[in-house]
């Protein structure tokens, strides 16, 4: 079953991750932002992606006057099996232009066609083209009698339409970050999402079922608070995390005792340890490596270049050390993924000189078939240092 997956903002980490877990033959990107998936995803694994819709059809490039009546005729029967109680409808275009009084004319329609089958309906008005994430969820359109309609334009120019199936439950990653017992800013906020899509660069194909992920090991080498441990065990996976520090040691395991009692985990598996994860030999058998590395210096206000070059060798030198060390302990073809930090200062992007020494050190670069490496920078607006994903295999 081929489903419209409805990308993040920034759309290429979502498409690598899409890529990274299903293949690139399975992608079809339709826009800057919407994709076409040639199976049903666990959605619940995905960071990148903000909704999920099952495809209904796919219709030759039309005017919107012909689309709304498309709706008006269809509609009625792909909605015939709701329980017979009131229906939410709300409708999400994308790749199209449109005014916004055009989609509230078409939504008020197709209540009337509904209306006229004898059901109930209550249509959720439009701030934007498309419904957001939030408003998909606290309308319940999810549940048996919601129904978001999505509208989509493809590069093709054929429309792709279909009814959501999933969203991003808000709550829960609110709750994973900010009612976790220890946090730290001064090591970095890692947002859950963006933990979530590391762990997925990082382990790929290996494991798309919970029998293929229990014998999955991530190890996180800078562990920090546990951001990207909690998520490694939410997929199900055994979480190892190390960290130079114990303080944040004893943060990891504050942070993953209250996620196994908030989520009613059973038996999750996850070890941790004090390690310098540039000399130390962690011993175990991980599969892959999933972590963000050391950011350096957080900067509120653009840096002087002196300041900044001094950063950018301390981060350098201790990127380039713990790729040399996981080198000597992992095989051909082990892969991994790592965040590392990518300046933004004076409308120019900064990276660590570690990224032109890769195949030196023994590693190459994954490049994805609809995303480029280039782009998966990981920023929000105004932001100094970001998030450049590194999604790397021992040669």
């Amino acid at each position: 079953m081929k489903t419209l997956c409805i990308l993040g903002r920034q759309s290429e980490i979502s498409l690598a991750e899409l890529e990274s877990l299903y293949g690139g033959d399975a992608v079809t990107k339709l826009n800057s932002e919407v994709a076409l998936l040639s199976c049903t995803p666990d959605f619940s694994r995905l960071g990148g992606t903000q909704k999920i819709a099952q495809l209904f059809t796919v219709i030759p490039q039309k005017n919107w006057n012909e689309i709304e009546r498309y709706l008006v005729n269809t509609l009625p029967t792909q909605l015939a099996d709701m329980p017979d109680r009131k229906i939410h409808l709300g409708f999400s275009v994308y790749g199209m232009h449109l005014s916004l009084k055009q989609l509230q004319k078409t939504a008020l329609t197709a209540k009337k066609a509904l209306r006229s089958t004898g059901r109930s309906v209550r249509v959720v008005p439009n701030k934007h083209l498309a419904l957001s994430s939030a408003q998909v969820f606290h309308n319940h359109f999810t549940d048996e009698n919601g129904a978001e309609i999505i509208i989509c334009k493809g590069a093709d120019n054929q429309l792709y339409i279909g009814k959501t199936t999933a969203v991003q439950d808000i709550d829960a990653y609110t709750a994973r970050d900010q009612q976790r017992p220890k946090r730290d800013a001064k090591v970095g906020m890692l947002p859950p999402k963006l933990a979530q899509t590391i762990v997925n660069l990082a382990v790929g194909q290996l494991a798309l079922t919970d029998d293929e992920a229990t014998a999955i090991t991530v190890l996180d080498p800078f562990c920090g608070t546990g951001v990207i441990a909690q998520e490694t065990v939410l997929m199900n996976y055994a979480a190892y995390g190390s960290d130079i520090e114990q303080r944040m040691i004893d943060y990891t395991e504050a942070n993953l005792a209250w996620l196994t009692k908030a989520f009613s985990l059973e038996n999750p598996h996850y070890f941790t340890t004090v390690a310098d994860a540039t000399t130390h030999t962690w011993g175990i058998d991980f599969t892959t490596i999933a972590g963000e590395a050391y950011l350096g210096r957080p900067f509120a206000t653009t840096p002087d270049q002196t300041t900044l070059k001094k950063v950018m060798q301390d981060v350098d030198t201790i990127t380039s050390k713990f790729l040399k060390n996981v080198t000597r302990q992992t095989k051909p073809d082990f892969r991994l993924c790592i965040a590392v930090p990518a300046w933004h200062v004076n409308n120019a992007v900064h990276h660590l000189k570690t990224l032109a020494s890769l195949e030196k050190l023994g590693y190459t670069r994954q490049s994805f078939v609809h995303a480029k490496t280039e782009d998966l920078i990981y920023r929000r607006e105004g932001q100094i240092v970001a998030r450049e994903l590194l999604v790397l295999t021992r040669t």
